[in-house]
């Protein structure tokens, strides 16, 4: 009897985010945005239901990519990625993380192929269980809090104002993109056209 080996993929692609209605369209969510951007692109669906995340799935000249979007709340964001990650036996340096960053102005992308998580909590939950920095990220600029004494969860979970929407939507273009550059071309060509 012949048995069904677990299907492979080439990468993982995780867009980082809360889950549920109160939170869509805000800032932390900006990682969701930008994989429904890519689903949007290159025509495919992120709604099955496995490892505690919404699945998608996509070819790119016949590589095989899993598109995620972790339901588990973004600080807890590793458990779902290190499941995908050991059932299907995709490695560290596979991942594409996409995740908002406060550092950077609404509209900018940044492209790192590793280091520290910046104070970003989905990414650290990932780094810590994954236990490499060596993992590639997309950040999406989301601005700073328009003053220091500004709530910092109050302002993550915030919306967009009708002017900062139009240079996300450039951002989540160009993330959108980006992943489709670091797979076909790497993460040096990447960086190269898209940090800015």
């Amino acid at each position: 009897m012949l048995f069904k080996t677990k299907s492979n993929y080439d990468w993982l692609i995780a867009g980082l985010g809360n889950p549920g209605l109160q939170y869509e369209n805000t800032r932390h969510n900006a990682g969701f945005l930008a994989v429904d951007k890519l689903a949007e692109e290159c025509n495919f669906e992120i709604k099955k239901n496995r490892f505690e995340a919404l699945n998608g799935e996509f070819k790119l000249n016949g590589t095989r990519i899993l598109v995620i979007k972790p339901q588990t709340f973004m600080n807890n964001s590793g458990k779902a990625v290190s499941k995908i990650s050991s059932f299907y036996k995709i490695p560290a340096e596979r991942f594409i993380i996409v995740h908002d960053d406060i550092s950077l102005d609404t509209g900018k992308i940044r492209i790192r192929r590793k280091g520290s998580d910046g104070g970003q909590k989905g990414l650290r939950d990932i780094i810590e269980l994954m236990g490499t920095e060596n993992i590639i990220r997309i950040k999406i600029g989301v601005g700073a809090k328009p003053n220091p004494d500004y709530d910092l969860a109050s302002w993550v979970l915030s919306k967009f104002s009708r002017e900062e929407q139009t240079n996300l939507n450039s951002a989540l273009e160009r993330a959108a993109e980006a992943v489709k550059e670091i797979i076909l071309h790497g993460v040096d060509s990447a960086m190269n056209k898209y940090n800015n």
